[in-house]
């Protein structure tokens, strides 16, 4: 009677052992201990059974023995990392099934991800403060090298057209070679141009070396945006986009002013050694603390250890030696004591073998691969949602050139400022962006979410969500379009202000609100070109780049004179017309954005198998 007693027990526990490990899918302890528990009845169900006289126990024992080895190897293994579908679809628990959990994206904890990505938005702070800060030192560099006003604006629109090329270049070898090799070339470049711009003799050269220095800090946006794009999921995206957009925006309002307390107390020549100065000092933050982020170099940031030491900070770089010199003095301690207890260890190999287990670690060749030049305008004409997405934000960017420009002049003319006091009055646009870095992202980051609950989703923010079958074009333009209609408002009323010369309260207020809008507006474009390109954010923030520095130069260099000819209310008016004219195309990419993203992740992966096969073959 033992044996099918035996049998129907053991079928017993197999089910309920896959009762149990297709139900209790919470969490892996839970399973376990319902396993082990099932495990140990079915054992003193066993053990009840074959109860017999003691004369008989041995044979009892063997037979128990030979009917619970069989149920150990029944006990399923449990997914260690998993975690139930009712996390993204809502699902009871019990009917949900177990699904792999996607890795962390990044093993930096928030304060280090704030701290990288201020030091990306220091970098940043070069391109737009040198563009600004050499403003009020055009009358008198022309004075010095004799040359006409409009020959010393050359100087301007050369360092515009050059800021808008060169990402293309240096976005992709970011994006290839790393974010620091990159930053290194930018700002060695753009500290020979400073120290030859304040030694220079003749306007030649000064002209030249302008395109230089800016080839050298016209990229740190880029690489800014990149940074971002690497150490932070799109659910958390938003509360960092303030940190990055608060230096660029900082450095149009601080530099004029600065520029003219040194153009008048020290020269012109003193606003490039301060630039070479602080770009030194920055230079030698990057080098000691800044690290790689690149996620083709180093991943989620534990591929450091593994890649070539030109990726290590310098901090890094000091406590690795200082390790290994404390393990070779621990390794010597260790020889010696074991010599003094006896010396013949050492001639018996016991050296060697204490030395070959302290080995160094192996270092890994360094490998660059060439960066495609022409990856930035590729994704600008094959992408139909970065296309729409940054010519609209160049359209938008060009209204702003368009009043920064014109702002000096119709403050001159209109209400008799000087310089310093013009240089004033672009503090209220500043205090604007203040607070769009401190409101606006908070929106971008809850919107998202909004949208996320919408769909059933529960979102970790340390991992990066699937964004396939997710409206993200419409959650980041929800927060934008608010802010567009704003900047659409102040810029059409900017004109009519001027042109009525209102009193000095008004232009202050305005430039306030063109803060908060323009600002809170470029802060939404940024989050969703690293959102849709990820991995290409470099690029794609040089195309972003271009659009916008091609039209600015362009709106700067007709603005005065459609001031001069219609007037500035309608000058400002054809602007903000142009805003509400093509604002139909971002209601067409929040309604067709998702579609397209999956067209062009399909035609990619075809193109990846094509490859493969072609490789086979």
């Amino acid at each position: 009677m033992a044996e099918p007693d035996l049998k129907d027990q053991v079928a017993d526990s197999r089910r309920s052992t896959s009762t149990a490990a297709a139900t209790d899918t919470l969490t892996q302890d839970s399973a376990r201990t319902s396993m082990q528990a099932d495990h140990q009845e079915n054992q003193h169900q066993l053990d009840a059974g074959q109860g017999a006289s003691h004369d008989n126990g041995e044979k009892q024992q063997e037979q128990a023995g030979q009917a619970s080895q069989p149920v150990t190897e029944l006990t399923p293994a449990v997914p260690i990392s998993a975690e139930p579908v009712s996390l993204l679809t809502g699902e009871p628990p019990s009917e949900a099934p177990v699904v792999e959990q996607p890795p962390k994206y990044s093993i930096h904890p928030a304060w280090v991800k704030r701290l990288i990505i201020f030091g990306a938005s220091i970098s940043a702070f070069f391109s737009p403060l040198t563009a600004q800060i050499y403003l009020p030192a055009l009358p008198t560099v022309a004075d010095d090298f004799h040359v006409t006003a409009s020959k010393a604006t050359l100087t301007v629109t050369t360092y515009m057209i050059f800021q808008g090329i060169t990402p293309m270049f240096l976005g992709g070898l970011a994006d290839s070679a790393g974010r620091r090799p990159a930053y290194v070339i930018c700002f060695v470049i753009y500290i020979g141009a400073n120290i030859g711009l304040a030694l220079c003799k003749n306007f030649t050269s000064l002209l030249i070396l302008r395109m230089l220095q800016s080839a050298g800090s016209s990229t740190t946006i880029a690489l800014c945006q990149a940074t971002l794009a690497d150490i932070t999921t799109s659910a958390e995206r938003g509360q960092y986009v303030g940190i990055t957009a608060l230096p660029q925006v900082l450095a149009p309002s601080l530099g004029p002013v600065v520029g003219g307390l040194l153009t008048n107390y020290l020269g012109w020549r003193w606003i490039f050694w301060l630039l070479t100065i602080m770009a030194g000092v920055n230079l030698l933050g990057l080098l000691m603390f800044f690290p790689e982020t690149c996620r083709k170099i180093v991943g989620d940031g534990s591929g450091r250890k593994d890649s070539h030491w030109i990726y290590w900070t310098g901090w890094q770089l000091l406590r690795d030696n200082l390790a290994r010199r404390e393990r070779r003095r621990e390794r010597k301690r260790r020889e010696a004591e074991l010599s003094k207890e006896d010396p013949s260890n050492h001639h018996n190999g016991l050296h060697l073998t204490v030395s070959t287990a302290s080995a160094p670690r192996q270092k890994i060749k360094l490998s660059l691969t060439t960066p495609n030049i022409l990856q930035s305008l590729t994704l600008l004409f094959r992408s139909k949602q970065l296309a729409i997405l940054l010519s609209y934000s160049a359209i938008v960017f060009s209204g702003f050139y368009a009043i920064g420009t014109a702002m000096p002049n119709q403050l001159s003319t209109l209400y008799g400022l000087n310089d310093i006091e013009i240089g004033l009055m672009y503090l209220p646009m500043a205090g604007g962006s203040i607070v769009t870095a401190f409101v606006i992202g908070k929106v971008i980051t809850w919107n998202f979410h909004r949208h996320a609950r919408r769909l059933g989703m529960v979102i970790d923010r340390s991992r990066q969500t699937d964004l396939t079958a997710f409206p993200i074009e419409r959650a980041r333009l929800e927060v934008g379009l608010p802010l567009l209609a704003l900047t659409s408002a102040v810029v059409i009323s900017w004109g009519w202000a001027m042109q009525s010369k209102t009193s000095l309260a008004a232009p202050c207020v305005l430039l306030f609100l063109l803060g908060v809008g323009m600002i809170g507006f470029n802060n939404t474009v940024s989050t969703l070109v690293a959102d849709i390109y990820p991995g290409k954010a470099g690029a794609a923030t040089a195309a972003n780049n271009l659009t916008r520095c091609l039209l600015g130069a362009a709106s700067s260099a007709v603005i005065l004179p459609m001031v001069n000819g219609i007037g500035s209310g309608w000058a400002y008016t054809i602007f903000g017309g142009l805003y509400v004219f093509f604002a139909p195309l971002l209601l067409v990419l929040m309604s067709r954005g998702m579609r397209w993203r999956a067209e062009e992740k399909w035609k990619d992966e075809a193109k990846e198998e094509k490859r493969k096969q072609e490789q086979k073959a």
